[in-house]
């Protein structure tokens, strides 16, 4: 079995489709108000935001599809649960942790925190659910 970097452009593709529904449609409103930072401020950043969430994203690709290749070796299977479960697995153990203390250590609101954390929870198994299926 060889790293699929098909599958890694695939899932960064849909992390980029997930930010954008999540952030720039779904959940605009709320984020600027818990955040305090107002849309057209967001959207004059927009162009440097978007460059490093694509580097994000394809790191969480790269991460999550040898994460899922190393699992499937062990188990014997590419069974897609397996892959959902990496992705749980990845975003709970690396970042809902890291976003839990860093916001409340700099005394965020506890929605902009399970906002953010559900984000990256829809982020994590869209991903790793594209690269199941790729």
């Amino acid at each position: 079995m060889g790293f699929d970097w098909l599958a890694v452009v695939m899932a960064t593709v849909v992390g980029m489709a997930v930010a954008a529904v999540w952030y720039g449609k779904a959940f605009t409103s709320l984020w600027s108000t818990l955040t305090g930072v107002a849309e057209e401020d967001s959207k004059k950043a927009s162009r440097r935001n978007m460059f490093l969430l694509l580097i994000a994203n394809g790191m969480t690709a790269v991460g999550l599809t040898a994460g899922i290749e190393i699992a499937s070796m062990a188990i014997g299977s590419d069974a897609l649960w397996l892959t959902l479960l990496v992705g749980v697995a990845a975003w709970l153990t690396f970042s809902a942790t890291t976003l839990l203390q860093h916001n409340a250590f700099e005394l965020k609101p506890a929605r902009l925190i399970l906002l953010n954390s559900a984000y990256q929870l829809v982020l994590f198994l869209g991903m790793a659910l594209t690269i199941g299926l790729v």
